[in-house]
């Protein structure tokens, strides 16, 4: 069992020191050009696949049970910077009424336009779950009964274009907090990942508006849901 058990392993710890060295050189790439540090880690990790001979849907299959698993202690371990953001001098009810809009214009949003393009039902419902991120909107995809392949598809998409476009949108906001609580509410985990690369607290911000908005939606969407369709 020992020889089988390494045979096994092995390509897990390859598949996850790859994607560790992709993370690690396009965030130092990151802080010397103006392109998202999601998009330079993905096309690292490309770049290292092919200098290794390593087929994408190999290395795929590999390393998705692996970060799929670790993508829910992420999203706990969220709790760590909200937990030393500072609530300070800042407007809790404005604030509130913020978070409660971008929730709700993040989902129905997407949805009225998939409407108006008189796309199909299943589309209509993936939409919904664009503006959570992936754990979050896999659930809710599941009670809503949306196709899982296409709500985490929107998911992603949607994410790395808000990281992409965050920082050309907020060059004349000067304030990090605004800026990372929108990179969270409206591009998720890929925005927090870009907010942190901006401040520690527009990261801070970020992480709050995504677990938040992600709560709140967690809620309310599946019922609006159920009640429309």
């Amino acid at each position: 069992m020992l020889p089988s058990l390494s045979t096994n392993l092995m390509p897990v710890l390859f598949a996850f020191f790859l994607t560790l060295i992709a993370h690690v050189f396009a965030k130092f790439l990151g802080k010397r050009i103006p392109i998202p540090t999601i998009i330079l880690a993905l096309v690292s990790v490309l770049i290292l696949l092919f200098v290794v001979q390593w087929d994408y849907q190999n290395y795929y299959a590999t390393a998705k049970p692996v970060f799929d698993h670790l993508l829910g202690y992420v999203v706990v371990l969220l709790a760590v910077p909200i937990a030393s953001m500072d609530f300070t001098g800042l407007p809790l009810k404005r604030l509130s009424f913020v978070m409660l809009i971008g929730t709700v214009v993040g989902a129905l949003l997407p949805m009225g336009m998939a409407y108006a393009f008189a796309l199909s039902h299943e589309t209509i419902l993936s939409f919904a779950t664009r503006s959570v991120t992936t754990p979050v909107g896999l659930s809710i995809g599941n009670i809503i009964n949306a196709p899982l392949a296409m709500v985490n598809l929107f998911i992603i998409v949607s994410g790395i274009i808000g990281a992409s476009v965050a920082r050309i949108l907020f060059r004349n906001v000067k304030d990090d907090r605004a800026k990372g609580l929108a990179m969270g509410l409206m591009a998720h985990a890929f925005g927090t990942v870009e907010a942190w690369q901006i401040s520690h607290t527009a990261g801070r911000y970020s992480a709050f508006g995504l677990a938040v908005n992600g709560l709140i939606t967690a809620v309310w969407l599946p019922v609006f849901i159920k009640l429309v369709y």
